[in-house]
């Protein structure tokens, strides 16, 4: 009998260590759209976190998927329903649509989260030029009046 009970208090010790929460990140939102962005000009967008979980939470990367994007992210462990975050820039160099990822390495019960930059670089000129018309075709004809 008391081999038994031995048995089922060990179980349960296991179990229960087995499936104890650990730190657990909550993001805000894991993608965000730039839109239409001046190409040249660097964007940044900073997504939060809370830890909703019971253990601190520490990152220990954010690796950018490329070397057009780079991350910085809270560096202390992250207690228990504090927030944190991470803060990625994208250079905005290349024209056209991108799609950039940033992974999150932390020792949270879901380890690896890949957060989203989307948006596309159009050039500075487009841009300034159709800001622009409006008001030249304005006077264009006020002259022509």
């Amino acid at each position: 009998m008391k081999k038994a009970f031995s048995l089922i208090l060990v179980f349960l010790a296991v179990s229960t260590i087995a499936f104890a929460q650990k730190g657990v990140i909550k993001f805000t939102k894991e993608s965000h759209d730039f839109g239409k962005v001046p190409q040249g000009s660097p964007v940044t967008y900073t997504f939060e976190f809370t830890n909703v979980g019971t253990d601190p939470v520490v990152i220990s990367n954010a690796q950018p998927s490329c070397g057009c994007t780079t991350p910085d992210w809270t560096k202390s462990a992250v207690l228990p329903g504090q927030k944190g975050f991470v803060k990625a820039t994208y250079n905005a160099a290349a024209m056209g649509a991108f799609n950039k990822n940033v992974t999150v390495v932390s020792n949270a019960e879901r380890s690896s989260i890949a957060l989203n930059l989307t948006g596309e670089v159009v050039a500075k000129e487009a841009q300034s030029t159709a800001a622009t018309t409006p008001a030249a075709d304005k006077s264009k004809k006020k002259g022509t009046r």
